[in-house]
């Protein structure tokens, strides 16, 4: 497999850049052999186990989490150095969709692939650590690995990372996400929010029921829910900061069976998304006030869920400045591009809540081929990606301690 990268000017990253070269293949494979047998959220058994082994046989002491994940840590402690570590992020979990790639290491298990880059963020931050674990006496910040469960199952497996103290004695964070929309050999970067709050709502909306030849003597469920659907988005847009991002789409409605009978109840389900924290503090107030106030004239009564799920990540400006050098130190100076917000959500915010950090978007496209989408059981990656991410990483944990 071929190198994107080109000749790294600073000795620290020429060095860098021969040991995740030797690393190469191995690296690639430990990927392909995690594509190959995902495992949903909270369930990554083997993946823990797989990248546990590695890290023990460079001579490291992995500390398992308690159900499935791990941290390891390598240089020297907070203790002796001074300094809190730096940590380096994956997410293990595979997501509930059918492998259609069809390469040759394409999921064996029915119904779950890794249909979102995590098999890559855990191989390169595996070879980030591998690499720095052989730097290790020469480090003047220790380094934390994060191998976290359950990152597509809101509120997030960082959450139980935080619970299990897996950030204790951690100063800053990193991690970065894969792109299918950036060409492999580039990362996208921001400062300040690069994705969204994600939250689940569902209303339920209930009455007698009756034949809709006479929805006067009732209370009219359908039509109040055709409400809701449209003028709680629009109130929203009215009473949060426009510049914060709001976004309130419904994906699922289920009322009836009839053409001629008002059922008794029916419900609505969607997301509420937000790109800044304090809107998002507000929303759910400002949501449930909506619903009530929508309905109130109708006759029926309501039932509001609001079921929190992650905050932004917003990025560090200076976390950001890290990992946009370690970039243009590693694979060139035209390598780092401004990304786009998202409107996904990503428990690596929970870190962020705690120490400052940043999250980039890894490029995984063929240059000149196909765009693919994550969370589509078609997803291909150029593999070349592990090695970049792997390097790039390593490299941001040099920058930052």
């Amino acid at each position: 497999m071929t190198s994107l990268r080109p000749d790294p000017v600073e000795p620290v990253s020429a060095r860098l850049a021969a040991l995740v070269a030797e690393l190469r293949d191995e690296l690639v494979a430990i990927r392909r052999d995690i594509h190959a047998h995902p495992e949903l959220g909270r369930t990554e058994v083997r993946t823990t186990k797989l990248v546990a082994e590695r890290l023990r046989a460079a001579g490291l002491e992995p500390q398992l989490l308690p159900g499935s994940g791990l941290v390891c840590d390598l240089g020297p402690s907070p203790l002796t150095s001074g300094r809190k570590r730096i940590a380096l992020r994956a997410d293990l979990d595979g997501l509930p969709v059918h492998d259609t790639s069809g390469v040759p290491w394409a999921s064996t298990v029915r119904g779950v692939t890794h249909a979102c880059g995590h098999d890559v963020h855990t191989a390169a931050v595996l070879g980030a650590g591998l690499v720095l674990a052989q730097l290790s006496d020469e480090l003047t910040t220790g380094v934390r690995l994060v191998f976290q469960p359950a990152e597509e199952v809101q509120p997030g497996g960082a959450l139980d990372v935080l619970a299990a103290g897996g950030l204790d004695g951690v100063g800053q964070i990193y991690s970065f996400h894969c792109d299918p929309k950036v060409d492999v050999g580039q990362v996208g970067t921001r400062i300040g929010p690069i994705t969204s709050a994600s939250d689940e709502v569902t209303v339920t909306v209930s009455g007698p029921g009756g034949h809709t030849s006479r929805p006067h003597l009732t209370g009219d469920v359908v039509f109040a829910l055709g409400q809701v659907i449209t003028q709680v988005p629009a109130i929203l847009g009215r009473r949060l900061d426009p510049r914060s991002g709001v976004n309130l789409t419904w994906g699922a409605v289920q009322a009836g069976a009839a053409h001629n009978a008002i059922p008794s109840t029916g419900v609505v389900k969607g997301t509420l998304r937000c790109l800044d924290v304090r809107a998002w503090e507000k929303a759910s107030e400002v949501f449930h006030s909506a619903v009530e106030q929508v309905v109130a004239p109708l006759g029926v009564t309501v039932d509001v869920r609001h079921h929190r799920g992650v905050p932004p990540v917003e990025n560090a400006e200076h976390a950001t400045s890290v990992l946009e050098a370690a970039a243009r130190d590693v694979l060139g100076p035209n390598s780092v591009l401004l990304t786009e917000q998202s409107l996904g959500g990503e428990d690596f915010a929970w870190y962020l809540t705690k120490v400052p950090g940043a999250m980039a978007r890894l490029g995984t496209r063929t240059p000149g081929g196909r765009t693919f989408d994550i969370h589509q059981g078609d997803l291909r990656v150029d593999e070349r990606a592990v090695e970049v991410g792997a390097l790039f990483l390593a490299r941001a944990a040099l920058l930052a301690g």
